[in-house]
């Protein structure tokens, strides 16, 4: 066998025993997965309508470059769990409902694993997404204001109506209210609570290997 042909076998090899240890491997261990019938119901629970629009305006807006959605059991500095962002690591299991696992590379801003359980209250949500740095001092979160529409304000007041203060307050006899967009992404990221306990991992356990 020619030096070549040798080079080739070998490269030929190296992807195969690549795609079986990554492709394979991970089938064999993940792809037969699927929901748990526990007592709370089947778990993971699925999205609802909103929520399942509201992960496409996530996508769309870039949500996942800055924001995880995993949580580590430990890290370089310390767990995700003494951060309070969970009380349990993530599984597999998890992101059987989700369309589009957001797992993220990045945490310039902190993981949403759980961030309908820190933060339950949708108002909350909608004044940070208008005026991040106000909710949050220091935050380097871009304002999506685009996702708020401004109008006039007729006879009383909408009960959708945002309330703001200082510069992001609106002139005299207007109001910003959420649009479509805003509340379905409000929604999705009210549903992102990992509270339920799965086979293979429950809330302060390690999960099994």
């Amino acid at each position: 066998m020619s030096r070549l042909s040798s080079l080739f076998l070998s490269i030929a090899l190296l992807f195969l025993s690549a795609w079986l240890g990554i492709v394979v491997y991970s089938y064999l261990q993940l792809g037969r997965l699927t929901s748990f019938a526990g007592s709370d119901g089947v778990l993971p629970p699925d999205f609802s309508g909103r929520a399942i629009l509201g992960a496409q305006v996530y996508a769309a807006n870039g949500c996942v470059t800055c924001h995880s959605q995993q949580i580590r059991q430990t890290s370089v500095t310390r767990s995700d769990i003494d951060r309070g962002w969970g009380k349990r690591p993530s599984v597999a299991r998890d992101y059987l409902r989700d369309r589009t696992a957001f797992l993220g590379t990045m945490r310039i801003g902190p993981d949403l694993s759980n961030v309908g359980l820190r933060l339950s209250d949708p108002l909350w949500h909608y004044q940070h997404l208008y005026e991040p740095d106000r909710i949050v001092p220091g935050s380097t979160m871009p304002s999506v204001r685009y996702l708020f529409k401004l109008q006039k304000i007729q006879g009383q007041p909408s009960e959708e109506a945002i309330p703001l203060v200082g510069s992001y307050a609106p002139q005299q006899g207007y109001e910003v209210i959420p649009t479509e967009d805003a509340k379905n992404l409000v929604t999705y990221l009210l549903s992102l609570k990992h509270d339920y306990t799965l086979p293979e991992v429950s809330p302060d356990v390690t999960p099994t290997p």
